[in-house]
């Protein structure tokens, strides 16, 4: 179909719901209309419906949500198979499991595999659009673009840029894997819907020479993000600062070879000083917060209000596989206990739902594509039930607003709450299909 309508209750974001009291956009019943892959209108139902019954075909959804599709702004494809594996803390945990299990992308028929298996856990989360760490190898990024763009979806992702504190065949060369992010970036960002980012694994397991290579492909392609990783763990930031002994703090590293600006994505940022927040804000960067997987490891509590009060551009990210879930449900979820344990004020369902729709597009700088429902972007967006399960229908029952049962579909749900995934107004994901 072409041309159609999708009836149900439809809500998105025009602008964070923390800094404007207009920020939420919610038709209890519309027709929200998809022509050639784009939004074309959305209407209240009983405003139109006689006219477009006769124009084209409408598909009803009652009792359903319609919101746009999940963006995930910190995931890692290849590890999508070691999720849930047991470790003390996040060193110990990519010394035990995640170098082991990336040592094996450097065959072409892993890669692939676990890329398809990736792509279908996302879409059946309800997740349209990420940002993905594959890893070293060049063939493990190549692969990836090549399922992504196969199924239509918006990814954005880079070669994983490393060369010291890794096994052997988790190491750049002697370019600093230059060469191969060249090649990768011209073969891949901006073709279909994919966007390229240089991807370095973090700090301490890059030389200086590597951290020049980053310095110079930044320079060269202003528009790519930067992405990787920042102050997760204490033992993290420690053992950086005996690396990089000129630098005053972490996010110093990166400011020394100038890599932090407005299309910077630094995953996790618990442990930062007011000083570094100050800067990542003047500096117009994004975090990816980063939940589950802080929990799970013992990172500590995300300091999400008090980044907020610095006005740093925030997302979600799931972190798989340190992180627990691809649910961004359940991301959302641990978001709203970590803050209701560490922070002076709670975080609301039209928080949670911002942080994982329009926040994500803004961070990843693609809000012109997606992130909300506008007329004339992609049609990427999920539609969401009580997903056959009976508290959370009665939840729905007895809840006065809105606001409630989007709150109960944060707390109680998961993926059977996705009842489908539409990618470019077209269905990439059906409950009970295979």
């Amino acid at each position: 179909m072409k041309k159609f309508g999708i009836r149900g209750a439809v809500f998105d974001f025009v602008a964070n719901p923390r800094q404007s009291s207009k920020a939420f956009r919610f038709f209890e019943d519309a027709i929200m209309v998809i022509s050639d892959g784009r939004v074309e209108s959305i209407a209240q139902t009983k405003e139109c419906l006689d006219t477009f019954q006769e124009q084209y075909p409408i598909l009803e959804y009652p009792g359903c949500f319609i919101c746009p599709g999940f963006i995930d702004t910190h995931i890692h494809y290849a590890q999508t198979r070691i999720i849930g594996s047991p470790a003390p803390g996040l060193l110990e945990w990519l010394e035990t499991y995640t170098f082991p299990e990336e040592l094996r992308f450097s065959d072409p028929n892993h890669s692939a595999a676990v890329a398809s298996q990736f792509f279908d856990e996302l879409v059946s989360n309800g997740t349209t659009c990420a940002q993905v760490y594959p890893t070293v190898h060049e063939n493990s990024t190549d692969l990836f673009f090549e399922e992504a763009h196969s199924r239509g979806l918006r990814m954005v992702a880079g070669k994983v840029l490393m060369d010291r504190h890794a096994p052997e065949g988790l190491l750049d060369g002697n370019d600093g894997g230059e060469a191969e992010t060249e090649r990768l970036i011209k073969k891949w960002h901006g073709k279909g819907r994919q966007s390229y980012s240089i991807t370095l694994r973090f700090a301490a397991t890059s030389t200086l020479k590597q951290m020049e290579v980053c310095r110079r492909l930044v320079q060269r392609y202003p528009d790519l993000l930067f992405h990787t990783h920042l102050a997760e763990t204490l033992p993290e930031n420690e053992w950086t600062m005996q690396l990089y002994p000129d630098c005053s703090d972490y996010l110093g590293v990166y400011e020394k070879f100038g890599v932090v600006s407005d299309h910077s994505v630094f995953a996790h940022c618990i442990h930062l000083s007011d000083s570094e927040k100050q800067r990542m804000a003047d500096a117009g960067a994004s975090i990816a917060l980063c939940p589950t997987s802080n929990s799970f490891l013992g990172s500590g509590l995300v300091p999400l209000n008090q980044l907020d009060d610095y006005h740093i551009g925030l997302s979600l990210g799931t972190d798989v596989g340190g992180g627990t879930s691809f649910s961004m449900l359940k991301t959302m979820q641990e978001m709203y206990k970590i803050v209701s344990l560490g922070g002076d004020r709670n975080v609301d369902e039209l928080d949670l739902f911002y942080l994982a729709t329009l926040g994500g597009a803004r961070t990843l700088k693609i809000e012109e594509h997606v992130g909300n429902l506008d007329i004339g972007k992609e049609a990427d967006f999920v539609i969401l039930d009580d997903g056959g399960q009976r508290l959370i229908r009665q939840r729905f029952e007895q809840s006065q607003s809105i606001s409630e049962k989007l709150f109960a579909l944060i707390i109680l749900g998961d993926s059977l709450n996705i009842r489908e995934t539409w990618s470019m107004g077209r269905c990439v994901y059906r409950r009970g299909v295979h």
